[in-house]
């Protein structure tokens, strides 16, 4: 069903907004110069930063889209406007944006715009997770209505209930849930998420 977000995301947000490859350049161009997309600085977000970069060149040459979902996007009818929320810091952005990016590639009628969470709260705090500002989160627009047919992010379903369990269980550490979530995108390698796009984009184009 479509819902409209009281002209919050609006055309000229939309011109603002990053292609992916601007994204990427941005997010090259400010680590070179010890910066982060929101400018927080410090050496561990810098860290995140680097490694992130690193995850995200390995998946733009190594994803691949299934033949299934393939042509599903070769043959969607709707012109859409994908709206991701995002930062350069964000591991699970890293991990999923390069699919995302083929993923609209692959459809004429899909574009694909990006924006920085902490430039856009107000945009953000219409799409929480569970109250949360989690991202990535993608939101699909009707083209020239704007109005949002659904979203999806900030992680495919499985391993977010994986994940939210193993952080709300206090035997396990933070940073074990983490490297868990991490090896289970180097092991998963897109399927679970383009699994949920197959069912999406029927959604999406009723």
């Amino acid at each position: 069903m479509e819902t409209a977000v009281d002209s919050i995301i609006t055309k000229s947000l939309l011109e603002k907004a990053y292609s992916f490859g601007e994204y990427t350049d941005l997010v090259n161009k400010l680590f070179n110069e010890g910066r982060t997309t929101n400018e927080d600085n410090r050496p561990d977000m810098l860290e995140y930063t680097k490694l992130n970069i690193h995850r995200s060149s390995k998946w733009e040459k190594r994803a691949n889209i299934s033949d299934e979902l393939a042509n599903q996007l070769n043959n969607f009818s709707k012109k859409m406007t994908w709206l991701v929320i995002t930062e350069g810091w964000c591991g699970d952005a890293a991990q999923s944006l390069p699919f995302i990016y083929k993923m609209s590639s692959l459809s004429h009628n899909i574009e694909l715009k990006l924006i920085l969470r902490d430039q856009y709260p107000e945009v953000m705090d219409e799409f929480l997770t569970n109250s949360s500002r989690s991202i990535p989160k993608l939101i699909a627009l009707d083209t020239e209505t704007l109005n949002v047919l659904g979203t999806w992010g900030p992680r495919p379903k499985q391993i977010q209930d994986i994940y939210m369990s193993e952080r709300a269980n206090p035997d396990i550490e933070n940073k074990a849930a983490t490297e868990n979530l991490h090896l289970w995108y180097a092991r998963n390698k897109g399927k679970a998420m383009q699994e949920e796009f197959l069912k999406l984009l029927d959604e999406w184009d009723d």
